[in-house]
């Protein structure tokens, strides 16, 4: 089997998934059709689905199996109307019903980092900043990153990798007061990054790994929930074990290299956190702390 057949058999599967879990998440009510009681399973039924979309049961039923059929833009289209998909989810449906060609492996390899960048992440002083690829490895980061999330350099291979971290490094639950949140937010990012890479060997590699090692991954890439990081702004509160309490701006933007870049800025949302930074970069507080 050709590694593009590969593909498209494992695009189908993901998006048979994702046609599920979006069937459960709606009611009879919410499009005036009958319930006719409690039902054995929960959401709408297929033949609903196809009625409110207006294409064939026999042919959604295929769709949700994971056959390789036909699909139109204007099909893709009624579907994620009658899902009440966001933009995010609906560019989420697209990719995985019409397919994309993944991007080769080399192009995710940052050879060199582009010049300036590593000293606009330095200008920003004592303001946490890290650029991240792809696959959500750091790739460049502040001494301040390294201060409050630590340090990157002691770091190898997938240890780099922020989901990684998240999910299956201690620290990391320790440091975010809201875990659940983050860690919610971070897998419906990855999962928006995936739709592009299915098929790619370490995007699956990885993700073999990942659900091996996190059961609260694995729940959570079940949802099929996607976001774009480009998309949202966050308030991050930390438990920093030297300084306490940190309260953080986080924005995330997109730097336009080949291949793309995103860099995640945090900027003090208190005076107090910033006098925490502050005292971060005093050569006596830097701590190494491995996360």
């Amino acid at each position: 089997m050709s590694k593009m057949r590969k593909n498209d058999t494992k695009r189908r599967a993901e998006l048979a998934n994702f046609l599920k879990i979006r069937r459960a998440r709606l009611h009879p009510e919410q499009f005036g059709l009958p319930s006719f009681g409690r039902r054995r399973t929960p959401g709408l039924r297929r033949d609903e689905v196809a009625q409110l979309a207006g294409v064939g049961v026999s042919w959604y039923t295929w769709l949700e199996q994971g056959r390789d059929i036909t699909v139109s833009d204007q099909v893709i289209e009624r579907l994620a109307e009658t899902f009440l998909l966001n933009g995010e989810e609906r560019r989420h449906l697209f990719v995985l019903a019409l397919g994309m060609v993944p991007i080769p492996d080399e192009q995710f390899e940052i050879a060199v980092l582009p010049p300036g960048l590593q000293a606009m992440l330095d200008a920003l002083g004592t303001n946490p900043a890290y650029l991240i690829d792809q696959r959500c490895n750091v790739v460049a980061w502040n001494q301040s990153a390294s201060h409050v999330f630590g340090d990157v350099s002691l770091l190898t291979g997938r240890e780099r990798n922020r989901i990684w971290q998240l999910f299956v490094q201690p620290a990391s639950r320790q440091l975010y007061v809201d875990w659940e949140q983050a860690a919610r937010h971070a897998v419906m990012h990855f999962r928006s990054v995936y739709d592009r890479y299915i098929g790619d060997a370490w995007f699956e590699q990885f993700l073999t790994n990942i659900q091996r090692e996190s059961p609260e991954f694995r729940t959570l890439w079940a949802q099929h929930d996607v976001q774009a990081a480009c998309d949202f702004y966050q308030e991050k509160e930390l438990n920093h074990p030297l300084v306490g309490q940190l309260l953080l701006s986080s924005t995330t933007l997109i730097v336009p290299v080949a291949p793309p870049l995103q860099m995640v800025t945090f900027t003090p949302s208190s005076p107090a956190t910033a006098t925490k930074l502050a005292a971060l970069a005093k050569p006596e507080r830097q701590t190494s702390l491995t996360r």
